[in-house]
């Protein structure tokens, strides 16, 4: 699809897209930023949109999967004590606090990546969607899916380690 075809196809839905996402978000500007990344990934797949039967039910999907991306990335970040307190029953409450700094600590290191493998990696590990999945709404191949995503899990594994031993290097007496 070329960019005149795209012009008369896709971008008569922004209206409809952004009306969608209002819905599904609590705030205008996370409407709008929502709507902005589909049209950016459906400009990505351009040259695959006509396998679709729908381009608007396609484009419909992947606004709805950036709100709730939007949204989950919003409120993970603020768990509960009394959830950390079902992953964690019999634990002191020095305990909890901890696992509470760990989960928070995760979700730093997670949200420093890059964003394709930011993406990718809460797309796969705790959305758990399937590689052809993302694929399809990344644009990727799965190839570049599998590789972005071990980068990632291993930039994790590396920052969370080197940061534990920081802290338990600060706090030796």
């Amino acid at each position: 699809m070329e960019l005149k075809e795209f012009k008369i196809t896709v971008l008569p839905l922004r209206a409809k897209l952004l009306n969608y996402a209002r819905k599904l978000t609590d705030e205008p500007e996370d409407a709008e930023d929502a709507v902005q990344e589909a049209l950016l990934k459906l400009w990505s797949k351009r040259l695959d949109l006509e396998q679709y039967r729908s381009i608007e039910a396609f484009a419909m999907t992947l606004t709805h999967n950036i709100c709730i991306d939007l949204w989950r990335g919003k409120h993970t970040g603020n768990l509960p004590l009394d959830t950390v307190q079902a992953m964690a029953p019999a634990g002191t409450p020095e305990r909890l606090l901890e696992i509470k700094d760990e989960i928070r600590l995760m979700h730093e290191i997670i949200d420093s990546l890059p964003t394709l493998q930011r993406t990718i990696m809460r797309m796969k590990d705790i959305e758990e969607y399937e590689t052809e999945e993302i694929a399809e709404i990344t644009g990727c191949g799965a190839e570049a899916i599998r590789s972005n995503l071990s980068r990632a899990r291993k930039k994790v594994r590396d920052i969370y380690l080197q940061t534990i031993q920081e802290r338990k290097r600060r706090n030796k007496p």
